[in-house]
C-alpha cells in the first residue's frame, strides 16, 4: 500500500466512525504504531482530522470532548487574561456560581482580592483551589463525578441549584453559536448548565476564541440567555456584531500568543 493511499484509508475510517484509536489503525492498515502516529501527525498537519490521546478524531465531530488535561494546556494566556476580565465584573459582597471547566478555574486567583464571597461551583477542582482563599464560603452542589471535566452533575447537582439565587454566574462552554446557542459534547453536563443559567441574575460565559462559532452536541441554552461573553480578540467583527445585535456584549482580551 503506497503512504498516500494509507493515509486516505485513515481519513475514511476516522470520518465513518467519527474516531479512532492508534491501535485500530494498525489493525486496519496492518503497520507499526510509530507509522500510524506518523500518518496522524501529517494529517493533522493538513487540517484533515485532530489527534487525541492515543488515537484521533474527526475535525467536525459534535461529540468530541478533550480531557480535563488536555483542555487546560490549550490558550493558557488567553485564559488568564479572560479571567482577569471577567474579575472586573465581580464585587465583594457577591454571590457567586462558577461552572466546571479550565477557563472558569482561571478565575478563582483573581477571587483572592474581594471581600465576603460566596462561590457555589460543581467542580471537584475548583473547590480545592477555593479552600485556599479565605473570605469565601464555598457551596458544592453534590452529585455524581464526571471524570473527564472533574464536574459534579445529575440531579443531586440540581437539587441543590434548585434552591438557590445568585447574583453572577460564569459559565464554561464548548461551543457558542448565534443559531447553535450554548452547547457542550454531554447530555448530563448540558442539563445542569441550563440550571446555572436559570438561577442567576446575571450570566457570563468564559470562552476562549476557539469556542466562537462552534456547535457542540448538546445544547443547554440560547445565545439570549447570557448577558455576557469573555473571549479573545480573534473574534471577527462580524461574530461581535451579530452578538451585540441580540444584546449580549462581548469583551476581549489580547494574549501574546494564542496557540495552543
Amino acid at each position: 500500500m503506497f503512504e498516500e493511499e494509507r493515509k486516505q484509508k485513515i481519513i475514511k475510517y476516522i470520518q465513518k466512525n467519527s474516531r479512532s484509536s492508534v491501535q485500530e489503525l494498525c489493525s486496519l492498515l496492518g503497520v507499526s504504531e510509530s507509522t500510524v502516529r506518523r500518518d496522524l501527525a501529517e494529517l493533522e498537519t493538513r487540517k484533515l482530522l485532530k489527534r487525541t490521546h492515543g488515537g484521533a478524531i474527526d475535525l467536525h465531530s459534535v461529540h468530541f470532548e478533550p480531557t480535563y488535561s488536555e483542555k487546560e494546556s490549550r490558550y493558557r494566556e488567553e485564559k488568564a487574561l479572560i479571567a482577569k476580565k471577567a474579575a472586573e465584573l465581580i464585587e465583594s459582597g457577591d454571590s457567586l456560581l462558577i461552572d466546571a471547566g479550565t477557563t472558569t478555574s482561571f478565575l478563582i486567583p483573581e477571587l483572592a482580592r474581594f471581600k465576603d464571597l460566596t462561590v457555589v461551583t460543581n467542580s471537584v477542582y475548583l473547590m480545592q483551589k477555593l479552600a485556599s482563599l479565605p473570605d469565601i464560603e464555598i457551596v458544592c452542589t453534590g452529585g455524581v463525578l464526571r471524570k473527564n471535566t472533574m464536574a459534579l452533575v445529575g440531579p443531586l447537582s440540581e437539587s441543590v441549584l434548585d434552591r438557590i439565587r445568585v447574583d453572577k454566574a460564569f459559565i464554561a462552554t464548548n461551543g457558542l453559536d448565534i443559531a447553535g446557542g450554548l452547547t457542550t459534547p454531554n447530555i448530563v453536563e448540558a442539563s445542569i448548565k441550563q440550571k446555572m443559567i436559570r438561577v442567576a441574575n446575571h450570566v457570563y460565559v468564559l470562552a476562549d476564541h476557539s469556542k466562537i462559532g462552534q456547535v457542540s452536541f448538546a445544547k443547554f441554552g440560547e445565545v439570549t440567555d447570557i448577558d455576557a461573553c469573555i473571549t479573545g480578540s480573534e473574534i471577527s467583527d462580524g461574530q461581535k456584531t451579530a452578538f451585540e445585535r441580540v444584546n449580549v456584549k462581548i469583551y476581549t482580551v489580547e494574549a501574546g500568543d494564542s496557540s495552543p
